[in-house]
Order: structure tokens, then C-alpha cells, then sequence
């Protein structure tokens, strides 16, 4: 069993290895085909349908429903990817509390929306299951697209372009493609390694090939890609992490949450993977919540999330505060770090109450500590690198219409880009968006 859960500090094993499978185990299990046909029936298949306006790739809702209430899903997953190849995946992941369920009719009138995101999983696991891919090449055109980063916005432009028939290379800087969906999601959101066997199914497409372990800056040049290809997409991420600026973070087990999530979904045994007796975590996102949830499932005794400015302000949906509070997350509210406390190691944090004011957010004198042996900063990530020439607008990669940049044959799109805002569903409509345009340029 390993160390009991009141080991102090920093410690592996501190939960016996059924409590670790129960706790990372599938966080909406599937429907069955009963289930679905049941909450496919609550649909009233709006005309009008207000859920389609607010899915970032505009999938055809009330039709993807109707097919699965006519007992078609595999029509209906072939609806789904015609809009967002990656469908399988934003099922799992996807606020749709904030997005397409939020607006949904029986929403507004009955507070229980249809479960769409739920449908959508169905439909999309009943034809990738099948593991034959819906979609065919066009004739080859001759020519080539480079499309740097592997993540949700560099696949999804990937497989259009090469649907539309020309030949793709994807440069990816980590040792696995999928970016975000493979090193950047709560492990229960997304269970038996479904992130790698969406990347295997998409690449069915065929046209597609995909080179690891290259980054711009490292082996990677945007010249000389422009010099060797027809077109160029940047699909980058933020790489960066914004610095927390208190006093003392440099002492140890003071880390950022993306690393910590990207090493829990890495791990083949959570029970080897050390956590703190007291986490504290710093921010107001998913990041935040995915890496405070996270913690408390490994056997952490008190979790708590920090955030600067009120619980309406965070960019963490109700629905994900709710998660972590129901898994015993404490959420604080308009405090700072100041200061981190400890000899070599975090033992407290220092925090200053804050108040929004006309003139923004400000300290207001008064302090308290907090006890961590583990510190996660979940400030938001930032730019990391991007090449010379391109121009920026608010540290990101500026972009007009369908992703194009400041230099020519070169698109952007996803969080590296303007308009790009952290979630894996808009990454998939910039990068279908930036392809379709890259195709018509290309023509």
C-alpha cells in the first residue's frame, strides 16, 4: 500500500492502488444505446437551433440527435467529424455547460438541457469502433503543407488539407502527438489512452506524415519551411508559463500544473507519483481545477485554489468549480501570493487579500498563510518563442480572416493565435478554417 495518507510532505503511494483506479476512472461513463435513444428524445430539433451557433465548429446538432434517435449513429458521427474531425475527443472535454448545452430549449425551460456532449461521445465511439475511417483523399495535387505543432489546431487542419489531396508533414516538438489532448487534460476525462487512438484513427486519412521531437528554434526554421513547402499552419500553443512574481517560488516542489498534468497522464502508475499532504494552487481556469482535482484523487489531505479576483471572474465554468468542490477542493478568492515560505522546500504561502477597484485589482494590506508542501502555479501560458518576422498582437500570433499572418504562405490558429481562447473545440474550427483558406490560396 505504501506511505499512509498522513505522510508529511511530499510522498507517492499515499492512496492504496483500487482507490487510485476508482478515483481516475472515466468522469461521464458512455451511454448505452438505450440511454442515448432516451436522451436523444428529449431533443426538439430547433429549426433554428441555438446550440449549433454556440459550437465553435458549428456542428449540425439537431440533425447528429435525429440520426441517433432514428438508430443511425454512425450517420451521426459521420455529421459530427464533417465539422470537427476531433468530435470524439470534445465530447470528453468540452464545457458544453458554457457552450451548446447552455442554450439549449429544454435548458432554459426546464434547467435540464438534452446531454448533447454525451450524444455526441455515443455517436463518435460507435464509428470510430468500427476503426475505418469516413472520410477519402481527394486527388493528389502536387503539393506540399508544413504544419508545425501536433495539437488539437495542427491535426485538425492536417486532415483537411490532406482530404482536399495534398501531402502534409507535422512537425511536433514532444515525443507523442496530440499536443494539449495528450499532455494538457485531466486524466479522467479522458481514460484508456483515447488521445493517442484518435490521433491513430485521424491519421487513417492517409497523406499525413508526422515527424517528433521538432520545435521552431530547435532544428525547425520558419524560412527555410517556407522555402520548402507550398504552405506553411502554426498550430504552437503557449508553451510559456506565465511567472507567479511572489517573493521565494524558486525552493522546491514549487511547479507548474501543466508540467504536473502532463506527467499524470504520462505516468503508467499513479500510485509512483508523489503529491503533498497541503496543495496549493494558484489560479482561476481548468488548469487550475484539473491540477487541484487531481491532486485530491492522488491522496492529497487538503487541496486549495487560489484566485486574485471573485469566483465570478474565474475562467473555470460553475460546472468545473462544482467538480472540485464536490471532491473536497477548497476555493478561495480575491488573494494573492506574496511571499513563499521554506527552507529548500515550500512549507506556507503568504498571501495578501485583494479588492477590484476603479483603478484595478489591488492589495489591501492585510495578509494570511496558507501551510503547502506543494505549490502549483496556474497563471495562464504565454508565448514561447515564435519566430522572428511574425507579427504579435497581446503576445500572441496576430492573424486576420482564416488564420493568415503577417508573412506570406504562413496561417496560425489555435491558442498561438488571436481569437484562440484555451479550448480544444475552437483550436479544431481554426485549424479546419486555416486549411480551407491554405486549399483556396493553394488553388
Amino acid at each position: 500500500m505504501g506511505h499512509s495518507p498522513f505522510t508529511p510532505g511530499v510522498a507517492a503511494g499515499r492512496l492504496p492502488s483500487e482507490a487510485m483506479t476508482r478515483n481516475f476512472g472515466d468522469l461521464h461513463p458512455p451511454l448505452d444505446a438505450h440511454e442515448a435513444t432516451v436522451a436523444a428524445d428529449r431533443c426538439y430539433f430547433c429549426h433554428d437551433a441555438p446550440c449549433m451557433t454556440a459550437c465553435p465548429t458549428s456542428i449540425d446538432i439537431p440533425l447528429f440527435i435525429r440520426q441517433i434517435a432514428t438508430g443511425t449513429p454512425e450517420a451521426a458521427a459521420k455529421t459530427i467529424f464533417d465539422q470537427n474531425i476531433l468530435g470524439g475527443m470534445c465530447a470528453r472535454v468540452c464545457p458544453t455547460e458554457t457552450l451548446c448545452e447552455e442554450v439549449c430549449v429544454r435548458e432554459v425551460a426546464e434547467g435540464k438541457p438534452v446531454e448533447i456532449g454525451r450524444l455526441q461521445r455515443y455517436a463518435t465511439d460507435k464509428l470510430m469502433a468500427k476503426n475505418s475511417h469516413p472520410f477519402s483523399r481527394a486527388a493528389a495535387t502536387g503539393k506540399r503543407v508544413a504544419v508545425v505543432g501536433a495539437g488539437p489546431a495542427g491535426l485538425s487542419c492536417a486532415h483537411r488539407l490532406a482530404m482536399k489531396g495534398h501531402d502534409v508533414v507535422i512537425f511536433d516538438a514532444r515525443t507523442k502527438p496530440g499536443g494539449l489532448n495528450e499532455y494538457g487534460i485531466a486524466s479522467y476525462k479522458s481514460v484508456d489512452d483515447f488521445a493517442q487512438k484518435e490521433v491513430d484513427w485521424l491519421l487513417q486519412i492517409g497523406g499525413i506524415e508526422v515527424r517528433q521531437g521538432q520545435a521552431l528554434g530547435n532544428g525547425l526554421s520558419l524560412d527555410a519551411l517556407v522555402a520548402e513547402y507550398d504552405a506553411v499552419f502554426l498550430g504552437i500553443g503557449l508553451a510559456g508559463v506565465n511567472a507567479l512574481r511572489a517573493e521565494g517560488e524558486e525552493v522546491e516542489n514549487v511547479a507548474d500544473a501543466v508540467d504536473f498534468i502532463a506527467e499524470l497522464r504520462q505516468a503508467r502508475d499513479l500510485g509512483a507519483l508523489p503529491v503533498g499532504r497541503n496543495v496549493v494552487v494558484i489560479g482561476g481556469g481548468m488548469t487550475a481545477v484539473d491540477a487541484a482535482v487531481q491532486s485530491k484523487l492522488l491522496g492529497a489531505e487538503n487541496v486549495t485554489i487560489v484566485y486574485r479576483r471573485g469566483q465570478d471572474r474565474m475562467a473555470a465554468s460553475g460546472y468545473e468549480q462544482d467538480l472540485a468542490a464536490s471532491k473536497g477542493v477548497r476555493i478561495m478568492t480575491h488573494a494573492m501570493p506574496v511571499k513563499v515560505i521554506g527552507n529548500g522546500a515550500v512549507r506556507e504561502v503568504e498571501f495578501e487579500y485583494t479588492e477590484d477597484g476603479p483603478g484595478g485589482l489591488t492589495g489591501t494590506g492585510e495578509r494570511f498563510t496558507l501551510p503547502a508542501d506543494q505549490l502549483f502555479r496556474a497563471i495562464g501560458q504565454k508565448l514561447d518563442g515564435a519566430p522572428e518576422g511574425l507579427a504579435l498582437d497581446g503576445g500572441k500570433i496576430k492573424v486576420s480572416g482564416a488564420g493568415r499572418t503577417s508573412v506570406a504562405k504562413v496561417w496560425a490558429g489555435g491558442d498561438c493565435a488571436t481569437g484562440g481562447d484555451d479550448l480544444t473545440v475552437t483550436a479544431v474550427a481554426e485549424g479546419r478554417d486555416a486549411a480551407e483558406d491554405i486549399h483556396a490560396s493553394l488553388s
